[in-house]
């Protein structure tokens, strides 16, 4: 329920009833700032807050007509005022009124996302917590290294998307500034005081310099923001694809009561969710890509950005809503098989332990390139299935001369790569 209420909420901000709603708040502001300074007489002024209004409907038909959508909003609004619309849109120019607006717009938009992130952090957060102590095998490119925990891989994530709730934080701030300068922000016909007061009431702070647009490297910045959340999402979604793999099976997205994997194969249960966070994420990075070709605009202005706009920031600011809580989703319902990370564990005959037996040798007096040599010519013998690390190195009278069999016991102890966990979870502030 909490994802439709929130998909909802988001998709409104992006409605034509609510983008020109915010037009006229602005509009409306500026009057009001006009006739605190004398500029706009009491009677206009009581009028325009008393009738100003518009239908959508007749803004598009206006618009159908003279093909300018700010000026059909100001001619349907003027039809609800009468002769005291004269004042609206007074000294302005169109941009003044669009990018104050958007302005409003993503800074609404992203507190929804900050919420969203929250979310997300007390479900890896608990995640972390939860599975601590739930032992796992550590990858680098697809092939064992050496153990970590499920819980690590969590805490990871949990850091991953703090650092991404901080960039939108930023972000956002970056973005709530207005602009009501003018055709190529000269204060020609509106002064900075205007703007600075107007700014005020809607809680943006004035651009210290414009053109006839806010400049689009704040939009690019918001964007970016977005666009990396969402490459965190697709990097946690192709952890859970691969940990699910059959061969793996180590965790498993929910796969629901009724839930049918495959029209061929009854027995497929596939990670879809995850999948469909992969592939709209793509989307979402692909659009910061338009966000960056936005920033160059002909001199003062033209409107090559605007058409982009109205594209890719409610389609990335939906999209990313939509997967933060199909991510929030998946992790409260996932499936953790704990037996079979023991078993991938110990699937390689303790390979991993290669690197501490690697450095004992160097502290019993081989040189480093002496050591690797062995043990890698060990490893490739355990990879042949010729017996376990354990076994080969107790055979091996070159080291054992310098060893001692209580010293390899030690080595080969796997709770030696769990001692340091406490600290990597203080220094992420989980415990």
């Amino acid at each position: 329920m909490i994802e439709r209420y929130s998909r909802k909420e988001m998709a409104d901000i992006w409605e034509l009833e609510s983008k020109f709603r915010i037009w006229l708040d602005i509009e409306i502001a500026v009057c009001e700032v006009y006739a605190e300074k004398g500029i706009i007489p009491a009677e206009d002024i009581r009028i325009i807050k008393e009738k100003a209004d518009f239908s959508v409907e007749r803004i598009l038909e206006i618009e159908n007509e003279v093909h300018h959508d700010v000026i059909a909003f100001t001619t349907a609004v003027a039809e609800k005022v009468g002769p005291s619309s004269r004042f609206i849109h007074y000294g302005l120019t169109s941009s003044d009124v669009v990018d104050t607006a958007l302005s409003i717009q993503m800074k609404r938009a992203g507190e929804i996302l900050l919420k969203d992130l929250d979310l997300l952090l007390d479900v890896l957060k608990e995640n972390a917590i939860k599975y601590k102590n739930i032992h796992c095998m550590g990858r680098s490119h697809g092939v064992h290294a050496e153990p970590t925990t499920f819980g690590v891989k969590m805490a990871l994530y949990y850091e991953a998307f703090k650092r991404n709730r901080e960039r939108l934080v930023r972000a956002i701030e970056n973005i709530s500034y207005g602009k009501l300068s003018g055709a190529v922000g000269t204060f020609s016909n509106i002064s900075p005081e205007i703007e600075e007061l107007v700014c005020k009431r809607l809680n943006l702070k004035p651009d210290p310099v414009s053109t006839q647009v806010i400049q689009r490297d704040r939009h690019a910045e918001y964007m970016a923001a977005l666009a990396i959340t969402a490459g965190s999402l697709d990097q946690l979604a192709t952890e859970i694809r691969h940990l699910q793999r059959t061969e793996v099976r180590e965790i498993e997205e929910p796969f629901q009561k009724g839930q049918k994997g495959s029209s061929a194969m009854p027995h497929k249960r596939n990670p879809i969710l995850s999948e469909r966070i992969t592939g709209i994420a793509r989307v979402i990075k692909s659009n910061m890509n338009v966000a960056l070709e936005n920033i160059t605009l002909w001199h003062e202005r033209d409107i090559s950005h605007s058409s982009a706009e109205r594209i890719i920031l409610p389609d990335s600011t939906i999209a990313l809503d939509y997967l933060l809580h199909r991510m929030i989703f998946i992790l409260k319902n996932l499936h953790i098989y704990p037996e079979n990370m023991i078993q991938n564990i110990e699937k390689t005959g303790g390979l991993f332990y290669s690197q501490s037996l690697m450095l004992l040798l160097v502290e019993k007096g081989f040189t480093r390139e002496e050591a690797y040599k062995i043990v890698q010519d060990m490893a490739m013998r355990v990879w042949a299935r010729e017996g376990s690390l354990k076994e080969l190195v107790l055979k091996n009278t070159s080291v054992m001369d310098k060893v001692l069999p209580e010293e390899i016991d030690q080595v080969f102890d796997i709770n030696r790569y769990y001692k340091n966990i406490d600290a990597i979870y203080k220094k992420a502030g989980i415990i």
